[in-house]
């Protein structure tokens, strides 16, 4: 017998089984009505009310049936069981005794008028009792095996998205988790119940309810509370070694989307404590849509991320240019999947490769460019500086031209903060890039832009990933220098600001991104540490290997002769343009040029002339 054929059996016998419980329910409760009414004794005049009721089952049986089957009362998966069930249980119930009401009016018989109110009450207990007894002993079997086998489970947060997390923890076939206890800071709620669970302490109590408990992972459930709140909780909680987890954010609320599903692990961004950067995607949309958009380094960490918010804004068309195969391939069958309306054209191309670059813009006529396509690794750019001053500078200068001299109307480069004073080749390719664009600026009537922002979590060379792999190792985590601080922004984050400069854009603007406090990156890697359960210098060890060539203690965002005016977006400024003689510094560009395709080794001195911040010879704050 196959699978499906059996299940239908089992299905029908359980139906049957339901409909003989309800038949023999029915007669029962009539006859306990009779006997409620006459306080369970037997007498001649109960006998001569009883016959009366037993003919009312004749027709009350296949009423009853055809209601409960219309109310779907034996459909439902009584697993799951909730208060829609018992209401339509209810209502069936009620419709049952208004039909018995009805027909013995209708066929003169005598019944007391509180024996259908009695009938009514017996006949909803008899009912709920079936169809909830199922729900009842699988819950106490499934407590029985999470007391066993689960995990003990504490709840920050006795709201709305608390309770529903609780509910469906108990509720779920799949989910081997025990809620031990609530936390929550209203002292209204303190003493109080969250489905069957005490809420028993405020957010200090933490690591002593986890022990008192045995706690072995703690969910934070507040997705409307601010990220310092959230950043505060998760410190207490790292101080209990349990696993922590969270939900995403406040829209799970508003899509009614709380649940076990949406839970995840807490991560190193939910401890940047400050609220994530909002977007007005208008604008964003009202310059986006309708138009054909290239993407050069369209496969990489920024530049797949620019390509997944741009599709999300509607383009008439999107063009991906990456010289990496593999991850052009993966953003693109991401974005086939995502969007299978989006006229999508994926190409591999080099920057640095001039025809091939003003072929692409002459045959797609871009209307908008994001130039993400560049070499970022700092100390790697220190060992090649003519790989990166090939690739940067000169891929900017040949992609800016081509679209310029095809018609494109915005240009938008992604920079860094590294371009700031660099100490560093890759930091000063960045600059002259900006000088680039400003001088093109004044040549085409594209409008050209740069968009300056520090480090992003998770893209590719950062140091999350690789304090993960280090964790995942049993370390050491390897710090270059115990005071070194960074700016951090999530790729979504730093994205959306770079669209939303682009909207603002006029030209010959150098876009600066708030990238909020600084971060000390020891701190990081502690906090790291502490997060994948392990206690930092103790499980696992945390050295320092010393400042790599090129690189600064801090990043700085904008040089001192920028200025800094605001926009709109608190998080966007825009840094002045800092005036320079256009003639002389193509000439440089030029000589430059000759220098790094003969492969020579005056690039840092000729790389000075146009960038007189650049100090190669300097660390900042040397040990």
């Amino acid at each position: 017998m196959s699978v499906r054929k059996a299940t239908k059996h089992i299905l029908l016998y359980r139906r049957l089984f339901l409909i003989t419980y309800d038949i023999v329910a029915v007669v029962l409760s009539g006859i306990l009505a009779i006997l409620a009414r006459f306080d369970f004794t037997m007498s001649p005049v109960t006998r001569s009310y009883m016959d009366p009721m037993w003919e009312t089952m004749f027709f009350l049986v296949p009423v009853m049936i055809i209601v409960f089957f219309c109310l779907r009362l034996y459909s439902s998966l009584w697993e799951y069981a909730s208060v829609t069930e018992l209401q339509n249980s209810v209502v069936a119930c009620f419709l049952v005794t208004l039909a018995q009401f009805i027909g013995a009016k209708l066929l003169g018989l005598v019944i007391p008028r509180s024996c259908y109110v009695f009938f009514f009450m017996f006949f909803t207990a008899f009912t709920g009792a079936s169809r909830f007894a199922y729900r009842f002993f699988r819950n106490l079997k499934k407590k029985h095996m999470n007391a066993k086998i689960g995990q003990n489970v504490m709840i920050v947060g006795a709201g709305e998205a608390g309770n529903n997390l609780v509910r469906e923890i108990k509720n779920s076939n799949y989910v081997r988790m025990n809620v031990k206890c609530v936390v929550d800071d209203d002292p209204n709620k303190q003493g109080r119940f969250v489905q069957g669970v005490k809420v028993e302490g405020k957010r200090e109590n933490i690591p002593e309810l986890a022990q008192k408990y045995d706690i072995d992972v703690i969910i934070i459930s507040i997705p409307s509370a601010p990220k310092t709140v959230i950043r505060d909780i998760i410190n207490i909680c790292q101080e209990t070694k349990c696993r922590l987890q969270t939900l995403p954010g406040m829209y799970q609320l508003v899509n009614e989307d709380v649940s076990i599903n949406s839970l995840r692990d807490v991560d190193v961004e939910d401890l940047l404590g400050r609220e994530p950067v909002r977007v007005n995607t208008d604008s964003i949309a009202a310059y986006v849509q309708g138009q054909v958009v290239l993407v050069t380094g369209g496969g990489g960490s920024i530049g797949s991320e620019l390509c997944r918010q741009i599709a999300a804004h509607k383009p008439k068309q999107l063009i991906i240019v990456d010289i990496y195969e593999n991850n052009a391939y993966e953003i693109q069958q991401e974005l086939i999947h995502e969007y299978p309306h989006l006229n999508l054209v994926v190409l591999i191309a080099s920057v640095r490769n001039t025809n091939r670059i003003n072929d692409i813009f002459k045959t797609y006529h871009p209307d908008i460019v994001y130039h993400a396509a560049a070499h970022k690794h700092v100390p790697l750019m220190e060992v090649s500086p003519n790989e990166a001053i090939k690739n940067n500078v000169f891929g900017t200068l040949k992609t800016a031209r081509a679209a310029g001299e095809n018609g494109c109307k915005r240009f938008v480069m992604i920079s860094t903060d590294k371009a700031v004073n660099p100490t560093n080749i890759m930091g000063a390719s960045k600059r002259i890039c900006e000088m680039i664009i400003q001088s093109c600026n004044k040549e085409y009537d594209t409008e050209f832009v740069a968009v300056r922002f520090g480090n992003v979590l998770g893209s590719n060379g950062s140091v999350i990933p690789l304090f993960k792999k280090q964790i995942e190792q049993g370390g050491p985590v390897t710090v270059t220098h115990p005071d070194i601080i960074r700016y951090f922004m999530t790729i979504p984050e730093a994205v959306s600001l770079v669209l939303q400069a682009g909207a603002y854009a006029k030209g010959g603007e150098i876009f600066v991104l708030d990238m909020g406090e600084p971060v000390k990156i020891y701190d990081l890697a502690c906090n790291l540490i502490k997060l994948s359960g392990y206690t930092p210098n103790e499980d696992i060890m945390i050295t320092f290997t010393g400042l790599r060539p090129g690189e600064k203690l801090y990043e700085e965002m904008l040089m001192e002769e920028e200025g800094l005016q605001d926009t709109d977006n608190h998080m966007i400024h825009i840094g002045k343009p800092i005036e320079m003689d256009e003639d002389e510094f193509f000439e440089k560009l030029a000589d430059l040029a000759k220098s790094v395709n003969a492969e020579s080794d005056e690039v840092r001195r000729l790389v000075q002339e146009i960038v007189p911040t650049y100090h190669p010879e300097e660390n900042v704050k040397k040990d």
